[in-house]
């Protein structure tokens, strides 16, 4: 429901276009405000229901797919806890900063969800959050390399 706080043990991710990728890993500016931004739009992933992680990325992929939001092969998908974010933030922030991830659905987009209690320049707070990813993942599916070598996408015509 909306406003509702996600559950520290759960788990959302963020979708981190290539301006945001420096040598393959997720640098802190895919956690900063953009000019007149709120928040940051991260997608909770318990709230999928899925089976398992992989399952999880298809459905996000389905749902950003939905959007005015192109995924880019260079781009990753940074998976975050809750909980251990939360407490980073706040036991390594100067002013000990307190978090919010609330869920906030959309009408295409039910696992929607925000970062809050963040200002446009908290430099250390986002590097912090990049610090407290714990897992990071292609933002489109790997091609298989045979289909790759051969120029193939593995789709039917």
């Amino acid at each position: 429901m909306r406003g509702d706080r996600i559950p520290d043990e759960d788990h959302v991710a963020r979708y981190c276009g290539p301006k945001h990728i420096a040598d393959g890993k997720v640098d802190a500016s895919a956690f900063r405000l953009r000019p007149n931004e709120e928040y940051v739009s991260v997608n909770w992933l318990e709230f999928l229901n899925c089976l398992d992680r992989e399952s999880e990325l298809t459905e996000l992929r389905r749902i950003y797919s939905a959007k005015p939001l192109k995924l880019s092969n260079k781009g990753r998908m940074a998976i975050l806890n809750v909980g251990k974010v939360c407490e980073k933030v706040c036991r390594e922030s100067p002013d000990k900063r307190n978090l919010d991830v609330l869920h906030n659905p959309g009408p295409n987009d039910p696992s929607h969800s925000c970062i809050y209690n963040l200002r446009q320049d908290d430099v250390w707070i986002a590097e912090l959050i990049r610090q407290a990813i714990q897992e990071t993942h292609p933002a489109l599916p790997e091609i298989e390399d045979s289909q790759r070598l051969s120029g193939r996408s593995g789709l039917s015509n």
